[in-house]
């Protein structure tokens, strides 16, 4: 097949980017041919298969984020008329595909949720922002009837959100979670990996240390783990990985008293070798449609802890190999599940993290999307009449 995939940038850091990329790396492993639409594509990871896609740079006015989510839409749309696909695959929204994933959920949803943590005025402010009012113009646009062929949802709640704001028919939405390469992320030489990160970055051997990985801090859920770190024993640490602004994190830290026992080491390329280092994975977001870090910690052999919003809470098991948070503005739930978390039975974990990780198989992922690929090819496509 003739495949477009549309996402509007690439890096090493973003875990929607890297699954993007390790989707388009496996349908050409497979035979497809792939054709990449995005305005940028950046990797300092060197691979082979990205030499075999073909990559096509979609024009984007830059400045203001209003612009760029209309010109990018605009332009990749005028860009794939050019040529003929068997599918266009969107990853972004956009206002031509025969599939689109919503793999940023509902923007209206995520306005809603939002309201937990933003002041008074933000919430007056964001219901006449010019970008929340186009990517809302473009979201109904994307689930009107005539201008879809599937949607893939990322997780169940993902999929009733859509049904919830938008009337789309049950049907026509498919459930399909992410995928993982765990073998990424399952270190042979776990212990020497810890014992070497650790040392790295001076975290003791007897201290335990929470990871939380994802770039947005505010919407992930930092300043509540911040202020739920304030409440646990001393020896408890924590390390952040992403990239977003660390000042008033830094500065809430100092005021938390916790100042010295959290590690900002930025984005990183070889983010799985932290994962060994830690003891816990926590992520307490607002809003997170699915959340593959938290497939990657599993995979790492760590507890998870997440919030019930994010979809990747919906493969857990609670209470064997991670916990699931009810509120994640509420520190003192975080601190208690925490609690719990670094408690939990290493083998128990493990064979738990395992049995999940079985139905995220990218060789499962594939068969599950080539089934909906053939059903969109059986039938005359409404991209080329068009």
């Amino acid at each position: 097949m003739k495949i477009a995939l549309i996402r509007k940038y690439y890096t090493d850091f973003g875990g929607a980017e890297r699954y993007t990329s390790a989707l388009a790396e496996h349908l050409l492993g497979i035979g497809h041919e792939v054709h990449v639409f995005a305005n940028n594509w950046k990797t300092e990871r060197e691979t082979a298969w990205e030499n075999r896609m073909i990559f096509h740079q979609v024009p984007m006015f830059k400045g203001l984020s209003v612009l760029e989510a209309l010109s990018f839409a605009i332009n990749a749309r005028n860009m794939m008329k050019k040529e003929r696909f068997d599918i266009i695959h969107s990853f972004e929204r956009t206002i031509y595909q025969d599939i689109y994933r919503a793999g940023d959920g509902c923007h209206r949803e995520w306005l809603i949720q939002r309201r937990k943590i933003d002041p008074w005025y933000k919430i007056f402010v964001n219901r006449i922002n010019p970008l929340h009012l186009v990517l809302l113009g473009m979201e109904r646009n994307i689930f009107q009837d005539g201008n879809y062929r599937m949607i893939i949802a990322i997780s169940k709640r993902g999929k009733e959100e859509i049904i919830k704001h938008y009337k789309v028919p049950p049907e026509k939405i498919k459930v399909l979670y992410n995928a993982i390469d765990v073998s990424r992320f399952r270190l042979k030489n776990r212990t020497e990996a810890r014992a070497n990160v650790r040392k790295s970055i001076g975290i003791p051997d007897a201290a335990s240390l929470l990871i939380f990985v994802g770039s947005g801090f505010k919407r992930k859920g930092l300043k509540a783990v911040i202020k739920a770190l304030a409440k646990l024993d001393p020896n408890i640490m924590l390390m952040v990985i992403g990239r977003d602004r660390t000042g008033y994190y830094l500065r809430l830290a100092k005021k938390e008293g916790v100042e010295n026992r959290i590690l900002f080491m930025g984005p990183v390329v070889d983010v799985e070798k932290y994962y060994s280092a830690g003891d816990l994975f926590i992520f307490p977001t607002i809003y997170e449609p699915f959340g593959n870090v938290c497939l990657e910690a599993m995979a790492a052999g760590l507890p998870v802890i997440t919030s019930r919003i994010c979809g990747a809470s919906e493969v857990l098991a609670d209470g064997r190999n991670g916990y699931i948070i009810d509120d994640p503005t509420d520190h003192d739930e975080i601190a208690v599940k925490i609690r719990m978390g670094l408690d939990i039975d290493s083998e128990s974990v493990q064979c738990f993290n395992e049995e999940a990780l079985s139905l995220h198989t990218w060789k499962r992922y594939l068969e599950q999307l080539s089934v909906i690929y053939g059903e969109m090819c059986g039938n005359q496509r409404y991209s080329e009449g068009n």
